[in-house]
């Protein structure tokens, strides 16, 4: 009779034998190599962790409700406003545009005026302002909606709209805002609000999710006509302990409001599939400015990497200058190679990331790309005076990206992610200066610098690295 650790040892080996054939289906090299080693050197835990985190899905029931929400999203032209907007000169940016498009579902509209916040107590005030001037409906999507002293603000303004008849609907992801839906919920559910709890954790029932794949938007829309978009959650600038968080958010006038709405309410539908169509949230748009816009959402439901797709497009659009910020950079293939080359050919390309970090090991898996980039010529800023959280980029004097997506795999692959595109000089122009104070602000990398960097530290952002290709 075979011993228990005979057993045991047998039994890993059909683990490898058996991961060896599955994993690699439908992944790229990167990832299957780093799971095959793992499970080589842990098979069981291995196992376990794959089973959990292994495959970006979605139960049937969402793919069934995506289907339906595709259908349902071909009958909002009709509800949205348009604003027909001309293509941008550039072919090649016209190109990315359209890519936009076909891969977002939302086209180009004019008249637009874009507000960029830079300072995160005045984009709060000036959001928790819009609230209570609300008149028909206050809609909020947000990956974290903290039970702090921010988050119990904007709850009571919500609350107070509520009281006042303002139809208010609270969408939190599940896991980012799990104490502000245990505390908060209740009370703004007493006054009225409709509050949905995003992606809920279910692990052992129908329905259920990967555990880490999150909605990461945020965004909110006043009576259909006003609406914000950016990186900052509504949460204490200090939450991150030790750290002060720097946002930047784009308040939004005009018909580009209407794709924010539509973005919002496609998500709830997809918790309670009641229909978005409702022509009273979609009420004739504000004067604007104008500014040339348009939405893109991205996430597993679209399946394609929509944010990353049209991001690298941009990037080899670019003549002059290419300039990227963001919290946490761990890019794929695609994303190393555009900047590469882009750099390669003589255009200015410029990464600003910052030097305080709340994820450790982001941190590390990210510096692991630098002395690749460095020596292809890409400029690496280090933020200094606080933790950077802001997550936008332009492209020469022609296009902004401002949203809610890291540059990494993860919000490429896994998040739920929304990014605002503007086709206007000026806006450009208002987020160049915003870059240039944070390249002032900024411990600019040089490569013989890099290079000297001690050989213990190389070996932790070398194996970092390995980890976000677990995807």
């Amino acid at each position: 009779m075979l011993s228990l650790g005979t057993l045991y040892f047998i039994s890993e080996w059909l683990v490898r034998l058996a991961m060896l054939v599955y994993v690699p289906q439908r992944r790229t090299p990167a990832s299957a190599r780093a799971w095959l080693l793992l499970i080589f050197f842990l098979p069981w835990p291995g196992l376990v962790l794959y089973a959990l985190i292994g495959r970006t899905y979605l139960p049937r029931r969402r793919l069934e409700q995506q289907i339906r929400l595709a259908e349902l999203m071909k009958s909002l032209p009709e509800l949205l406003a348009h604003y027909p907007a001309k293509p941008p000169h550039q072919a090649e940016i016209t190109e990315a545009a359209r890519l936009a498009s076909k891969l977002g579902s939302f086209e180009l509209v004019g008249n637009n005026s874009i507000e960029l916040l830079d300072n995160y107590r005045s984009s709060l005030e000036r959001l928790l302002d819009d609230i209570e001037h609300a008149r028909h409906s206050v809609h909020l999507l947000y990956y974290i909606f903290a039970d702090d002293a921010t988050g119990t603000r904007a709850a009571e303004a919500v609350e107070r709209a509520a009281r006042r008849g303002v139809i208010c609907r609270l969408l939190m992801d599940s896991v980012g805002s799990r104490p502000a839906l245990k505390r908060l919920a209740p009370r703004l559910r007493a006054a009225g609000v409709e509050v949905i709890g995003l992606l809920p954790l279910r692990l052992l029932r129908p329905g259920r999710v990967r555990l880490d794949l999150r909605n990461h938007r945020k965004i909110a829309v006043i009576d259909g006509r006003i609406g914000y978009i950016g990186s900052q959650n509504i949460v204490d600038c200090d939450a991150n302990r030790g750290l002060l968080n720097e946002e930047l958010v784009a308040r939004v006038v005009g018909p580009a409001v209407h794709q924010l709405q539509a973005v919002l309410l496609a998500d709830r539908y997809q918790e309670v599939a009641e229909s978005a169509a409702d022509p009273s949230l979609f009420p004739e748009p504000l004067p604007g400015g104008s500014a040339v816009a348009q939405i893109l959402p991205s996430g597993p439901g679209h399946q394609e990497g929509n944010t990353q797709q049209v991001l690298v497009s941009l990037i080899y659009a670019a003549r002059r200058r290419v300039v990227l910020t963001t919290p946490y950079f761990v890019p794929d293939t695609t994303l190393l190679a555009a900047m590469r080359t882009v750099a390669a050919r003589g255009a200015e390309v410029h990464l600003i990331v910052s030097r305080h970090s709340n994820k450790p090991l982001v941190q590390f898996a990210q510096q692991s790309y630098f002395e690749d980039l460095l020596n292809a010529g890409v400029r690496i800023h280090l933020y200094e005076s606080a933790f950077l959280h802001a997550k936008h980029a332009s492209i020469d004097h022609d296009v902004a990206m401002i949203g809610s997506s890291n540059l990494d795999i993860r919000s490429f692959a896994l998040n739920s992610e929304v990014s605002l595109l503007v086709y206007d000089a000026g806006v450009v122009s208002e987020l160049n200066k915003i870059q240039e104070r944070y390249m002032a602000g900024s411990e600019p990398i040089t490569l013989e610098r890099w290079q000297r960097r001690h050989a213990v530290r190389r070996w932790l952002q070398n194996v970092a690295r390995l980890t976000d290709t677990l995807i």
